[in-house]
């Protein structure tokens, strides 16, 4: 879907402050308060938009150290696998990927010997063949949409 100049506004704008109401939305962008439920609807139908969700820091909740496993498993067993990954609370993504894994997995653990525990009850999953484990020092890019959307208003 392409998004035009409203639409990368109106998502610019949520971006920075996600709990706005649409009414504000509309205050703030100068359209009608229909215009932007109409476009935050088409947004959601399209997946454009997925939600609404809270900024949470882990680190904040005690969960301070974040790893990436590279998981090679078995073949034809990637939703076998990742069904059981998502029983492990710790396990905050999953990405099929190309390349030497099958699974990229990032997991946060409340420190090393927590991380240990983590990587233990992977290890133990069905299928799963072989680890990698790399523990992430800083994110000094984080996940990130801005740029994308600023490059809407920037075309022609």
């Amino acid at each position: 879907m392409d998004l035009d100049e409203l639409d990368a506004r109106l998502l610019l704008l949520l971006t920075d402050e996600p709990r706005l109401g649409v009414l504000e939305c509309s205050r703030r962008l100068g359209v009608a308060r229909g215009t932007v439920q109409a476009r935050l609807d088409r947004l959601e139908r399209r997946s454009v938009l997925t939600g609404f969700p809270p900024a949470i820091d882990l680190a904040a909740m005690g969960y301070g150290l974040t790893a990436f496993a590279v998981l090679e498993i078995a073949q034809g067993k990637r939703g076998e696998v990742a069904s059981l990954l998502m029983a492990i609370d710790e396990v905050c993504e999953v990405h099929a990927t190309t390349g030497q894994g099958d699974l990229l997995v990032r997991m946060v653990a409340r420190d090393n010997d927590d991380l240990q525990r983590v990587i233990d009850r992977v290890v133990d999953v069905e299928w799963v063949r072989r680890t990698s484990t790399a523990i992430a020092l800083s994110t000094p890019v984080p996940l990130r949409v801005r740029p994308l959307l600023e490059r809407v208003l920037r075309q022609p």
